[in-house]
């Protein structure tokens, strides 16, 4: 019995992209980037056309423009005779202070509630259900106005405070105010400052600076001393005593470089109807960083339960075999194995409380939406314009968060030999 040979291929035709299954699929693909790319171009010529007609031709000369108001919370140097641009960065720094500060608490917060969860204690795990459900459950904007309601009408007025019989007290010793406009906190000061650098679009504190390369250079040698000490472990099998190495490089540098500057306390005082001096730090922070925290922490709750329950017993069962106590046994067993179930979900987590905060409007802080997006917007009718800065620019960070989570993930997963 003989077998039909293959028929040779005559080479490539043009009738291939139609009858030929290995290059149908390229040619379907290619007519459907032509089509996608024709429809935005007659989008966009339309847009321009009409934009055009009105006087309206797209233009950001706007952003060098004199901004003409005020806003009442700036972490970066700004007046009226600012430029649009930057108020436009102004928002941007007041958007990712609030970000990263709302990450950072979620993420503590939603891993004590994910771990509670799991309690076998039965109070203790169904009140963590219940602010779970219930955080999960309400719309974040309502959460915000009930906060920012309650920090305005609960709390006193400045002038509560004064007379020799004031109605409210201030609190941690007289150094911290709760008012019903702004919480007064301490400021630090340094007698022997280092200044500040001009960076061009903004100055930053040599002392902030200063502050982070000890802190950074104080965890890298205790990493350093850890591995020394794992690697001892590994041969003789007894681990070398690392705590007070630990505490002191992590505490001892920061603590003598702010005696070396000379750090003090400028602590807020009611002078007339408000306070002077401190930091009077308005209450749509806190209303935005709480709101935020709580109710993206209901999430990472639920993350870290499952990331935890994807962890097999076994492993929670040989560690207690071992002599390890519950606690030990979270934290140096069952969580280092749950990270590769958590992580992924965690930076969609961080990112809707990115692109969340641009509710920031309701509790009146001013964000990167506020800004750009809102009065620099609506004095100079370039609506456009604005929301495709502030698109870029929310794309931009999302991008950045999404590439150094990715990072982090990639260095706890579980390596493959």
């Amino acid at each position: 019995m003989s077998l039909a040979e293959d028929r040779p291929d005559s080479g490539f035709r043009l009738s291939k992209l139609v009858y030929d299954s290995r290059y149908r699929g390229y040619t379907i693909q290619a007519l459907f980037l032509c089509a996608l790319f024709i429809a935005i171009g007659w989008l966009l010529s339309n847009a321009a056309a009409n934009l055009a007609r009105l006087g309206l031709s797209p233009s950001f000369d706007f952003l060098w423009n004199r901004a003409g108001y005020d806003i009442s919370l700036k972490l970066i140097h700004f007046t009226n005779d600012s430029t649009h641009g930057r108020a436009a960065l102004v928002g941007l720094v007041n958007t990712l202070f609030i970000s990263v500060l709302g990450c950072i608490t979620a993420t503590v917060l939603g891993v004590i509630v994910g771990v509670l969860r799991l309690s076998k204690n039965w109070v203790v795990a169904r009140l963590m259900t219940v602010y779970v459900e219930i955080f999960r459950n309400v719309p974040l904007l309502l959460w915000l106005l009930i906060i920012y309601a309650v920090l305005t009408a609960v709390t006193p007025a400045p002038n509560a405070y004064r007379g020799a019989n004031p109605s409210a007290h201030m609190w941690f010793w007289g150094s911290v105010a709760i008012t019903n406009r702004y919480i007064a906190l301490p400021a630090p000061m340094f007698t022997h400052s280092l200044g500040f650098a001009d960076l061009g679009i903004f100055w930053i504190s040599l002392d902030f600076v200063a502050l982070v390369a000890v802190i950074v250079a104080g965890v890298l040698i205790n990493r350093v001393i850890l591995r020394r000490a794992s690697r001892i472990q590994e041969a003789t099998g007894k681990r070398p005593t690392t705590w007070w190495s630990t505490l002191l490089l992590i505490l001892g540098p920061p603590v003598v470089l702010l005696f070396a500057l000379g750090l003090h306390w400028d602590f807020p005082a009611l002078k007339g109807f408000n306070f002077r001096g401190g930091v009077l730090a308005p209450n749509s922070i806190f209303a935005l960083w709480f709101g935020l925290s709580a109710y993206t922490a209901a999430f990472i709750a639920e993350i870290v339960r499952a990331g935890i329950l994807a962890v097999s017993k076994g492993q929670t069962e040989a560690a207690h075999a071992l002599g390890l106590r519950p606690g030990r046994t979270m934290s140096l067993v069952v969580l280092p194995q749950a990270l590769r179930v958590i992580v992924p979900p965690l930076i969609s987590e961080f990112l809707n409380l990115t692109k969340n905060s641009t509710l920031a409007f309701a509790v009146a802080y001013a964000d990167l939406g506020a800004t750009l997006g809102g009065i620099t917007l609506n004095q100079s009718g370039r609506a456009l314009e604005c929301i495709l800065l502030m698109m870029l620019i929310y794309l931009i960070i999302s991008l950045v968060i999404s590439a150094v989570m990715n990072v982090y993930n990639r260095s706890v997963r579980l390596k493959e030999r």
